[in-house]
C-alpha cells in the first residue's frame, strides 16, 4: 500500500510558485531599459534568484519529503517559462540569434507537452541529463544578460562556449525524454494487457 502524497500547498511548491511570479518581472526589467548597464545587472539578479529557487525548493522536497505531482510537473515549466523569457528576451534585443531561441523552445515546450501527454501512463519526473540542460543553460544565459557588449573578448567568447554546450545538450535531452516515454508507455500497456 502506498503511503498518501503529501499536500501540494507546502514550501517547496510555493517557490515553485515564485519562479513563475517572477517571470513577467524579469521580463519588463529585461526589456525596459535594455542600454542601461545597470538594469541589466538588475534584470540578471533577479533571472539568478529565481533560477536558484529551483534548486532549492528540489532540496526541500526531497529533504522534507514534499514531493507532489503539482511539483514535478509544475517546477519544469516554471524553469522553461523562465529560461524561454531570457531566450526570446535576448533574442528580441537583437543579442541571441532566433534560430538559438526557436529551436531551445521547440525542445522545451515539445518535451513539455510530451509529459504531459504521458501524465495516462505515469509523471515522467526531470532526469539528470534535464537538470543539468538547465543549469547549462542558467549559466549561458547568466552570462548573456548583463549585455556582451561591455565585456572583455574573452569572457564574451566563454559565453558563446557555454551557449552552444546548452543548445547541444538541449537536444541531446530531448531524445532521452522521447526514449524514456517509449519505455513507459511500453511498460504501462504490457502490464495492462496481462491477464
Amino acid at each position: 500500500m502506498s503511503s498518501p502524497q503529501p499536500s501540494a500547498v507546502n514550501p517547496a511548491n510555493a517557490l515553485t510558485v515564485l519562479r513563475i511570479v517572477l517571470v513577467p518581472v524579469f521580463a519588463w526589467m529585461l526589456l525596459s531599459h535594455p542600454s542601461d548597464i545597470y538594469w541589466r545587472l538588475a534584470s540578471t539578479a533577479v533571472f539568478g534568484l529565481a533560477i536558484a529557487t529551483d534548486a532549492l525548493d528540489g532540496r526541500i522536497a526531497r529533504k522534507y519529503n514534499l514531493i507532489t505531482d503539482f511539483g514535478k510537473i509544475w517546477d519544469s515549466i516554471a524553469d522553461k517559462a523562465l529560461t524561454g523569457m531570457a531566450f526570446v528576451g535576448l533574442s528580441i534585443l537583437g543579442e541571441l540569434p532566433w534560430w538559438i531561441t526557436v529551436l531551445v523552445l521547440i525542445r522545451e515546450w515539445g518535451i513539455t507537452w510530451m509529459r504531459v501527454a504521458m501524465l495516462k501512463y505515469g509523471v515522467m519526473a526531470a532526469n539528470r541529463g534535464g537538470k543539468l540542460k538547465t543549469v547549462l543553460q542558467s549559466i549561458a544565459l547568466i552570462l548573456f544578460l548583463p549585455g556582451l557588449w561591455w565585456m572583455p573578448v574573452w569572457l564574451q567568447l566563454i559565453a558563446w562556449v557555454a551557449m552552444i554546450a546548452a543548445v547541444v545538450l538541449t537536444l541531446v535531452t530531448a531524445l532521452d525524454y522521447i526514449r524514456e516515454a517509449i519505455t513507459l508507455r511500453r511498460t504501462v500497456r504490457a502490464r495492462q494487457e496481462k491477464p
